[in-house]
């Protein structure tokens, strides 16, 4: 079997437009804050290299990154209130000091998005209690889940797989319905050995959960999963401290299976109409090449380890940590 990877730097830097960062102890967050957005500007601003932002460096520095009072000088606006919007004395800084803060961290277009949702959200925090509710599958969806002939899964906001094909869960199985793809990728180390590039992946799977749950940070299945994960992975926690955000999007992802050996698959990530942010997933390989083939031997394995097998239907599941309602 492939030796599992490594432990190392994740070498990403996923909500930034050029600013290089470098790799610092991370705190342990034990509780959800109500201060998000002064969270996520401590965050930026002790990953910024003084020398990035365009700043001489003389002596030896105490603070991580830019001191506060650079911040505020680079955004042009005083330091006091910079410091009170870390602090969450002032929740309600216009769009032109936030873009100016944006600038200064050099944030992408997504993560400036991410920032002023923080803005919009963080000085009226909705605290009534979740109702429950049950997350529901088109059944349009559902169908081409069974008969589409690729890896197939949908997944929700928090990454809860809702439905699976028998392709996609011989191919991973995490990619079952009831898994939560988060959870399995950080804490299941079987699944880790599937992911010759796990250590480069995670940085921007966190990177997108956090902009897929936008500012629900406290929802409370996000919370409980969250927090399970920080005291299970040190990974997780190094890299949901960041607070990096970047869009849900497909690409190329190498993956290895037990049966069929290495394949590189093309990810695709498909919105749903009509639902709260459900996306279709699927895994493709580039026609006639060994991954192809690869591809289609295990689908005649898993086709005869399913006999004559349920259909998505019968697949489908829904998991506890996502049936709730936030109306």
């Amino acid at each position: 079997m492939r030796a599992p990877p490594r432990k190392g730097q994740v070498p990403l830097d996923h909500g930034t437009t050029g600013t290089r960062i470098g790799r610092r102890r991370v705190r342990t967050i034990e509780r959800v804050s109500d201060n998000t957005l002064g969270e996520y500007l401590r965050a930026r601003r002790e990953l910024v290299r003084p020398e990035d932002a365009g700043l001489r460096v003389t002596g030896v520095r105490r603070t991580p990154g830019l001191r506060r009072e650079e911040v505020a000088t680079l955004a042009g606006i005083s330091a006091d209130y910079y410091l009170r919007l870390e602090q969450g004395r002032d929740r309600n800084p216009s769009a032109q000091v936030l873009d100016a803060i944006a600038r200064v961290f050099g944030l992408d277009a997504t993560a400036s998005a991410y920032l002023r949702g923080l803005a919009d959200t963080s000085g009226d925090r909705r605290r009534a209690a979740p109702r429950l509710r049950v997350e529901r599958v088109p059944s349009g969806t559902l169908q081409l889940i069974d008969v589409v002939g690729l890896p197939a899964f949908l997944e929700n906001r928090a990454f809860d797989v809702l439905a699976a094909n028998a392709l996609a869960t011989a191919l991973a199985p995490g990619m079952r319905a009831g898994e939560n793809r988060l959870r399995t990728m950080f804490l299941d180390r079987s699944e880790q050995e599937r992911y010759p590039d796990w250590e480069d992946q995670m940085g921007g799977m966190v990177a997108s959960f956090r902009s897929s749950i936008g500012t629900d940070v406290d929802d409370p299945a996000i919370t409980t999963l969250v927090g399970e994960l920080s005291l299970g992975s040190e990974d997780f926690r190094r890299l949901w401290a960041r607070h990096d955000v970047r869009p849900l999007a497909g690409g190329t992802v190498r993956m290895w299976h037990p049966e069929v050996g290495d394949l590189e698959l093309r990810r695709e990530k498909l919105g749903i109409g009509g639902t709260d942010g459900q996306l279709l997933v699927l895994h493709h390989a580039e026609p006639g090449s060994p991954s192809a083939r690869a591809l289609a031997l295990l689908g005649s394995l898993a086709a005869d380890a399913d006999g004559a097998g349920a259909g998505a239907a019968d697949r489908l599941r829904t998991t506890s940590s996502t049936s709730y309602d936030l109306d």
